[in-house]
């Protein structure tokens, strides 16, 4: 949406009102800025700035710009992994908050576009090359049917493009990683249990997120009197895994690949994502083929009536170097001209 009155204002057809244009992807994580100089030219000059080592966005915004040592932008692009209702923003994962108005003065941006980094991330799946995606299961897209997204990081990313009838797709904009954890088995009963007891409430994001993967370690250990001392991140608990150094890391890995699984499949009919599901996120991509063998898709598929369904679709990992959603943000800004 636009936040600046200027972008309704009419420009002169020698400058072009959104370039050039800085475009970020902001995780709780990490923050990524890139830029744009013309309609017709890539995106370049893509740094990662770490989130705590700025006490503002703008902060950071003001850092990229620094760092390039070019000219103000006329645009910009914000993709954010937070809601996105009105001129005040604020992110669920990290303490960064402002409002786009306010955003939009400071940098002199004629047009500024701040969008959840999910919707984003889905303006540009219909732009990623082959070489990006690596499937999992399920067979052939059918061409023009809705498509699924979710994704795993700082938190749980969802969202799904639906066609508008004229070739074209509609974003979703929404939280669905905050619907209610899907525990099946006992130990995932256990493990939902806890997070009950942590947070009051047990939402998808909870387990499927760098965070939740840890909790669920630590909750695992804590019922087998097991030593969790060695494991003190997300990382610790995935290389534990991967190593097979770890029982309860191993179990943890493997629950959070089938809550996945569960939380892709009800996306997967709520939407009728026949036009297949991507996860994205920083966690899936990093596992590499151990993911292809884990219960992600028996657990995707095991929706009883509905398995035969399930088992049609195809699931794809994004395996992007740049994040994507640099590419959707431009894409949101494009759509705006």
């Amino acid at each position: 949406m636009p936040a600046h009155p200027a972008h309704h204002m009419l420009h002169s057809p020698s400058r072009h009102p959104l370039f050039p244009r800085v475009l970020a992807d902001i995780g709780g994580t990490n923050a990524r800025f890139a830029w744009q100089s013309s309609p017709h030219d890539p995106i370049t000059d893509v740094i990662v700035l770490p989130c705590a080592d700025y006490d503002s966005l703008q902060a950071a915004f003001r850092a990229y710009l620094e760092r390039l040592g070019r000219d103000e932008p006329r645009a910009a692009a914000i993709a954010m992994a937070n809601p996105v209702t009105g001129d005040e923003v604020r992110m669920t994962n990290h303490h960064w908050a402002f409002s786009q108005k306010a955003f939009a003065a400071e940098f002199g941006l004629q047009v500024l576009r701040v969008l959840n980094d999910f919707t984003a991330l889905a303006l540009a799946l219909p732009t990623l090359p082959p070489s990006h995606l690596r499937q999992v299961g399920g067979r052939a897209a059918k061409v023009g049917a809705p498509i699924g997204l979710v994704g795993a990081g700082t938190g749980l990313g969802v969202s799904g493009l639906l066609p508008n009838g004229r070739g074209g797709w509609v974003p979703l904009e929404g939280e669905g990683g905050h619907v209610t954890l899907p525990a099946v088995t006992r130990r995932e009963r256990l493990v939902m249990d806890g997070l009950i007891r942590r947070y009051s409430r047990a939402s998808a994001e909870r387990l499927l997120s760098g965070q939740g993967l840890l909790d669920a370690c630590h909750l695992l250990c804590a019922a087998d009197a097991a030593d969790a001392s060695a494991m003190r991140s997300a990382a610790d608990v995935t290389r534990a895994a991967l190593d097979h150094a770890h029982p309860q890391a191993t179990e943890a890995l493997n629950i959070f690949c089938a809550q996945l699984g569960s939380v892709a499949a009800n996306l997967a009919l709520t939407l009728g994502a026949l036009g297949g599901v991507y996860i994205g996120g920083g966690i899936v991509p990093r596992l590499g083929a151990w993911f292809d063998q884990s219960p992600f898709r028996s657990r995707f598929e095991a929706k009883g009536r509905f398995e035969s369904y399930l088992t049609n679709i195809p699931v794809w990992v994004i395996t992007s170097e740049q994040s994507p959603a640099l590419q959707g943000a431009a894409c949101a800004l494009d759509g705006m001209d």
